[in-house]
Order: C-alpha cells, then sequence, then structure tokens
C-alpha cells in the first residue's frame, strides 16, 4: 500500500541519535510537531476580552 508516497507495507526507518537512543522517522516527526503545539500554546497569547 503506498498512501501519499508512505509505504506502509514496509517497516519504518529508524535514525540512530546515540548508540543507544533510536526513533523511527514518523515518531519523530510526530515528536516536534506536538512540541511545536505545545510551544505555540505559549506563546500564542489568549485573545483579551473587550474593558468593561
Amino acid at each position: 500500500m503506498d498512501t501519499l508516497g508512505v509505504a506502509l507495507d514496509s517497516p519504518a526507518q529508524y535514525w540512530q541519535i546515540w548508540e543507544w537512543v533510536q526513533v523511527s522517522i514518523p515518531n519523530l516527526i510526530w515528536i516536534v510537531v506536538m512540541l511545536l503545539l505545545f510551544v505555540g500554546a505559549l506563546v500564542i497569547p489568549f485573545p483579551k476580552s473587550a474593558a468593561k
């Protein structure tokens, strides 16, 4: 199966950071996306209500 250029019928590729740390590329993408959402939630200000 090939959806959007992603082969789902084969094992994911892994990136070895150190000798004992190994993470799959799809999981690394999700980790980065979640970190960006977290930082965005902290940085983007909440809408301010009108002064009464």
